[in-house]
C-alpha cells in the first residue's frame, strides 16, 4: 500500500471517529437549546398551572429555557396541529388532556392522535366530583338517581362547553344510570358556577379545584367522586363504587406528547425527568393545593391510556349522539 493510500485511510478513519463522537455528544447534550412547550389553552386556565410547574422544573434541571407557549383556539386544534407538524427533535412538546382523545370523534381534527404523536409522560390527574345545588332534594347518589328517574329531562347539568370532559362525564352518567339529565353548556366556568350555586342549574360534574371551596362552605353538595379511593382533599365524599355505581370512571389528566418520530432516547429522557419532578416535596404540596394527584407513567403506559380513552370517548359520543352546535 502506498504512503498516499495509508494517509487517505487514516484521514477517512479520523473523520468517521469524529462523526461518531459528534453524534454521541449531540445525543448527550439534549437539550442544547430552548424547548417550546405548547399549551392549546388560554393562559391562566385550569391546565396552565400544570404546564408552567413542569416547565420551570425542567428548565432548572436542564439549564435551558422551557418556554410555555399558549396557543388556544379551535377547541385545542390550533396548538395541537402546530406540534403535529413540528420537527420531531424534542424541542417542541405539547400539553394534552382528555379533549385530546375526545376531539377525534367530535371535531375530526387534521391529525391522528396516535399516528402523529409520541406519548411522553403523564403529569397529574384530578378526579371528577358530582355536585348538586343545595336545593336539589337528594343527599346521596342513590337518592339522586331515583329522583332523576322520576323527572326525565327535567334536571339539568351545566358544563363549560360541548364535548369537554365535564359534558362527556354527564353523558356517561346518563348512559350508565338510564337517566335523562339535560345538558346546558355555558361560555365559561364563572357564570356556570354562579348559576349552579344560585340554583338556576341543578348539578355539574366538576374537578375538585373548581368546587372544593363551595363544597366546604355548604353551597354545593358533593355526592360522589371518581377514582378507586376517596380523595384526600374531600375524604367525606364516597367514590362512585362506594355510592352504588361501580365502573363509572372518568378523570381529568394532564400529559405530554411530542411529534411522531421524536427519538426514543429523548422521549425517555423527558419522561424520566418528569417522573423525578413528581416526587419533589414542593411539587407534591403545590399539586395537592390544586386538587391534582401526581400521575407517573412510562411512555408505553401513556400510549396505552391514549388508545383506551380514544375508544371510550368515541363510544360515549356515539351512544349519546353528541354533536357540536
Amino acid at each position: 500500500m502506498t504512503d498516499c493510500s495509508v494517509a487517505a485511510m487514516r484521514a477517512l478513519t479520523l473523520c468517521m471517529l469524529l462523526a461518531i463522537a459528534g453524534s454521541a455528544t449531540g445525543q448527550q447534550a439534549y437539550p442544547a437549546k430552548p424547548i417550546r412547550f405548547i399549551v392549546p389553552y388560554p393562559p391562566a386556565g385550569s391546565t396552565d398551572p400544570m404546564a408552567r410547574m413542569t416547565a420551570q422544573k425542567l428548565a432548572s434541571k436542564w439549564g435551558q429555557p422551557v418556554i410555555v407557549d399558549n396557543r388556544p383556539g379551535g377547541n385545542t386544534i390550533i396548538g395541537t396541529e402546530a406540534v403535529a407538524k413540528a420537527a420531531p427533535d424534542g424541542y417542541t412538546i405539547l400539553l394534552v388532556s382528555p379533549i385530546f382523545v375526545a376531539s377525534p370523534s367530535l371535531l375530526h381534527p387534521p391529525y391522528d392522535a396516535v399516528k402523529d404523536f409520541a406519548a411522553v409522560a403523564t403529569i397529574g390527574k384530578t378526579q371528577i366530583v358530582l355536585v348538586l345545588n343545595a336545593r336539589v332534594p337528594a343527599n346521596n347518589l342513590k337518592e339522586f338517581i331515583a329522583l332523576a328517574k322520576t323527572k326525565p329531562g327535567q334536571l339539568n347539568f351545566g358544563t363549560t362547553g360541548v364535548g369537554g370532559i365535564v359534558h362527556l362525564s354527564g353523558e356517561l352518567f346518563n348512559i350508565m344510570t338510564g337517566t335523562k339529565l339535560q345538558h346546558i353548556p355555558y361560555k365559561g366556568a364563572v357564570p356556570l358556577m354562579a348559576d349552579l350555586i344560585g340554583a338556576q342549574v341543578d348539578l355539574s360534574f366538576q374537578t375538585i379545584i373548581a368546587t372544593i371551596s363551595h363544597i366546604k362552605s355548604g353551597k354545593l353538595k358533593a355526592i360522589a367522586i371518581t377514582g378507586e379511593t376517596r380523595s384526600a382533599s374531600l375524604p367525606q365524599v364516597p367514590t362512585y363504587a362506594e355510592a352504588g355505581l361501580p365502573g363509572y370512571g372518568v378523570a381529568a389528566w394532564f400529559g405530554i406528547v411530542a411529534p411522531a418520530g421524536t427519538p426514543k432516547a429523548i422521549v425517555d429522557k423527558i419522561s424520566s425527568e418528569v417522573a423525578a419532578i413528581l416526587v419533589m416535596p414542593d411539587i407534591l404540596d403545590y399539586m395537592a393545593k390544586q386538587g391534582v394527584e401526581p400521575f407517573v407513567s412510562t411512555p408505553e403506559q401513556f400510549a396505552a391510556l391514549i388508545k383506551s380513552e380514544l375508544a371510550m370517548y368515541a363510544d360515549i359520543i356515539k351512544v349519546a349522539n353528541v354533536k357540536l352546535d
